[in-house]
């Protein structure tokens, strides 16, 4: 587990698994780029040049509240479209313990969007049926995203039906803004581009700001080449014009926490030439 305190808020990254994928896979033409950027390992890259990935939640203690941003793949979930997430049979629900938080501790789940390996461990299989895994918690979709994929099923699987679905029968989940207010210290940020309702998550307490990317940004790459996008963009104009965007603005100074950054998963960006490079955190 990694840690990190912004002002009065705490974040924990609980992992799930690190896949290391060749970067055709998800960025195709990276694999071109990363040796012009030595920052990228050894967190970021393999030494045979493949992309680390992390697949983790991220838990925010804010304000006496538990929040669990993005809850990875989920165990025994068919994903044909995404075999190495088919029936997966992994501890993290054992990890979320040993992190302190037990799944009835849960106040809020945020999804930056509805992926496959964002919404996951939303549900789990109890006598044959998906029940939602944190029973106390009010689930966050953004009302763009869920409408999207309400209509729209995803190549990878079942996805909308068997974990986003049974939380709105359960009457957990809630519909919201792409800004939406958390708590005072905690709120979305709209981020489209990889998915219509794509949100990041901006953490501010004490005189301290970090944002947590979601798939805005699957890989720290992308900072040194923001006009680089995933594959599995929805847009990628769009998902092209967001980096840009948002890049600018966070690099003020603030925490970067990367969704999907193995390593040390933080850093901050520093202009570097006309993009970024993504900085240790001091």
């Amino acid at each position: 587990m990694s840690e990190w305190q912004v002002g009065d808020v705490t974040i924990t990254k609980v992992l799930e698994m690190e896949p290391h994928w060749p970067f055709s896979a998800i960025l195709p033409g990276a694999e071109d780029l990363i040796d012009a950027h030595d920052w990228l390992r050894p967190d970021f890259v393999t030494d045979e040049g493949r992309m680390k990935l992390s697949i983790h939640t991220l838990v925010v203690r804010s304000e006496g509240q538990t929040i669990l941003v993005d809850t990875c793949c989920g165990n025994g979930k068919e994903r044909p479209g995404a075999k190495p997430f088919e029936n997966l049979e992994t501890d993290f629900l054992d990890r979320l313990t040993a992190a302190g938080v037990n799944p009835t501790d849960v106040d809020v789940v945020v999804c930056t969007h509805l992926h496959v390996d964002h919404v996951g461990w939303n549900t789990q299989l109890v006598d044959g049926d998906w029940v939602p895994t944190f029973p106390n918690a009010a689930y966050l979709f953004v009302e763009a995203e869920y409408s999207h994929w309400r209509d729209e099923p995803q190549h990878y699987g079942p996805v909308f039906d068997d974990s986003v679905a049974p939380v709105m029968d359960a009457e957990l989940g809630q519909l919201v803004a792409p800004d939406h207010q958390i708590t005072s210290e905690v709120r979305l940020e709209s981020t489209p581009g990889h998915t219509p309702g794509h949100a990041s998550v901006r953490i501010e307490s004490g005189g301290e700001v970090a944002i947590i990317t979601g798939d805005m940004t699957h890989h720290p790459v992308q900072f040194a080449h923001p006009d680089l996008p995933s594959s599995a963009d929805w847009r990628q104009d769009m998902s092209t014009a967001t980096r840009h965007d948002a890049y600018e603005r966070w690099a003020d100074g603030r925490l970067v926490i990367g969704t999907h950054f193995a390593g040390r998963t933080a850093g901050r960006l520093e202009p570097e030439g006309a993009c970024y490079r993504f900085a240790e955190a001091t």
